[in-house]
């Protein structure tokens, strides 16, 4: 290529070798191929309409009101997740106790069932049994997790011999709430 076919003005995209570009300094516009530098090419002159800046300061002060609404909804989320979490714990509603009403065969068991039902709350339930023969169980304890909203809580009565014997088996409820209501009553029956 000779000096001849070089212009300062005008770049062609078949002239690859050249002066490094400054990172500082942009075009003014691109034509194509061709790069157009200099004092005389302005933004107006570029652009088929007016170019007039908006107010920088209008957007930064919307910027708060744009993120209240997820503000709002994310401390409502983490307010109803610590609720869950964190909010009150396990609450007994309902106590009933069942068994077989016709009792257990000779030298059989009794499986009485107490259904303690909650609000779904983790928690942990203290009771203890109460029989008619004037025994009681030690303090046992029943935990309930998260979303379970029954327990079930089993005794597990004996009888041996031959004979008739009237039964009652009491639930005591002591945590969270004494409740000494729920009961079941049967007859163990064995001729000899």
């Amino acid at each position: 290529m000779s000096d001849d076919d070089y212009s300062a003005t005008v770049l062609g995209s078949h002239w690859i070798s050249g002066p490094p570009e400054r990172a500082d300094v942009a075009p003014d516009r691109v034509d194509g191929s061709v790069l157009r530098f200099g004092p005389g090419v302005t933004a107006a002159a570029v652009a088929p309409f007016p170019v007039v800046p908006g107010p920088a300061v209008a957007r930064r002060r919307g910027g708060l009101r744009r993120y209240a609404l997820a503000a709002a909804v994310l401390v409502a989320v983490l307010a109803c997740l610590g609720w869950q979490r964190y909010g009150p714990g396990i609450a007994v509603r309902d106590v009933a106790v069942t068994t077989d009403p016709a009792g257990p065969a000779c030298g059989g068991a009794a499986d009485v069932v107490a259904v303690v039902r909650t609000n779904g709350r983790p928690g942990t339930l203290t009771y203890r049994w109460i029989r008619s023969d004037g025994t009681r169980s030690e303090t046992l304890t029943e935990r309930v997790p998260r979303g379970r909203q029954e327990a079930s809580l089993h005794l597990l009565w004996t009888f041996q011999g031959a004979g008739n014997y009237p039964a009652k088996a009491q639930l005591e409820l002591m945590e969270p709430t004494r409740r000494t209501s729920a009961a079941a009553e049967f007859t163990y029956r064995c001729a000899p």
